[in-house]
């Protein structure tokens, strides 16, 4: 089928939107047709060749649709249901998946731009095009694999739901699933975009005493207070050693968990040196590929300090992502003030544009 669609064929150049073909779903996949999409940061750094991976490539993976067509073999989703995306799509029975970590399963062995069988769906003039994390969802209609399509309620906003699939389960998930926050906590979250607001709002789902936001945008930390924010601090005119003093007398000692939700190795340092002797870090944010970190050997055993990384928020997406669904139509997890613009996909340059001036907390391409 003919489909529009926003391809990049090279870094640090336009996504170009345009007609491309998109074959049937085969063997265990489903076609979704695509009602929402959010603009993250993940994408970004394809966009501009921090991480490598082959082009020309349709990115996108934090999405929800309609389920429009199932291939053989399917038996857990049908048309007509709205789904969102899992961009973790799991075999079901590799160690990983068994144990209860299907975030760390690759599904199979073949790279994660095809799908399952290692072949693409997507192609223009006889030239195959790439899935990002196979899920390709900067279209108005994608293929994935069965296990990424997971069935959400039929009352839940798919504007929202998109939102689910990426942003609010990595943060919410990281600190609920992966640190496994106590109530009466303090907590640090360092970057509040769109995942950064989902970790303090998940701190603030924990019973967490005292949430401080750190940022280096006024518009940000505003928002950090929208989502639970008890404390934040502007860290935009201020050395590393600055903020992590000014977190330590906030904090009276330290936080006991910091959420470092940018992906950038002075703030993860940042993290890591905030937090109280036996406190833990959580490295949320996805950083470039050649980005690297010291730290000084000797504090780790002297402080029995933890650090620890999160993936996807550690989650279970089958159980996890309906979840989220049910928290936000219980009034209990603030999705609504996430959304600050919205574009069509003819527009999705200017979304980016504006997600690398910190203009937003999360925009999402809408599909008519």
């Amino acid at each position: 089928m003919k489909i529009k669609a926003a391809v990049l064929y090279e870094a640090n150049t336009p996504l170009v939107v345009e007609t491309v073909d998109l074959d049937e779903p085969r063997d265990g996949e489903v076609l979704v047709r695509m009602a929402s999409s959010g603009v993250c940061h993940s994408d970004y750094h394809v966009m501009k060749g921090e991480w490598t991976m082959p082009l020309p490539m349709v990115l996108g993976h934090e999405a929800a649709g309609i389920v429009e067509k199932v291939g053989p073999g399917c038996t857990q989703v049908k048309p007509g249901q709205p789904v969102i995306l899992n961009f973790r799509p799991n075999c079901g029975w590799c160690n990983h998946c068994v144990n209860g970590s299907p975030v760390l399963c690759n599904g199979t062995d073949t790279p994660r731009w095809f799908m399952f069988d290692g072949t693409p769906r997507l192609h223009r003039n006889g030239e195959d095009i790439h899935h990002f994390a196979r899920m390709a969802s900067f279209a108005e209609y994608a293929v994935v694999p069965e296990s990424g399509a997971v069935p959400v309620r039929e009352d839940m906003p798919l504007d929202k739901a998109s939102l689910v699939g990426c942003s609010v389960m990595t943060g919410v998930g990281a600190v609920v699933n992966t640190a496994k926050v106590e109530p009466g906590a303090k907590v640090v979250v360092i970057g509040c975009g769109g995942v950064g607001l989902n970790c303090v709002q998940g701190a603030r789902l924990a019973g967490a005493e005292q949430i401080v936001a750190v940022d280096t945008k006024a518009n940000k930390l505003d928002y950090a207070r929208t989502f639970g924010a008890t404390d934040t601090i502007n860290s935009s005119n201020a050395t590393n050693e600055e903020v992590v003093e000014r977190i330590q007398e906030v904090t009276k000692g330290g936080a006991d968990y910091a959420f470092e939700a940018i992906g950038f190795s002075p703030t993860i340092l940042q993290s890591y040196e905030c937090t109280r002797p036996g406190g833990t870090t959580v490295v949320v944010g996805m950083a470039p590929e050649d980005d690297e970190i010291t730290l000084n050997a000797l504090s780790i055993p002297r402080t029995e300090k933890i650090i620890m990384g999160s993936w996807y928020g550690s989650a279970k997406a089958w159980t996890d992502l309906p979840r989220m669904c049910d928290l936000y139509l219980a009034g209990k997890l603030n999705l609504d003030d996430l959304v600050t613009r919205s574009y069509p996909l003819e527009e999705i340059n200017e979304a980016y544009d504006a997600l690398a001036a910190g203009d937003v907390a999360r925009s999402i391409i809408e599909y008519a």
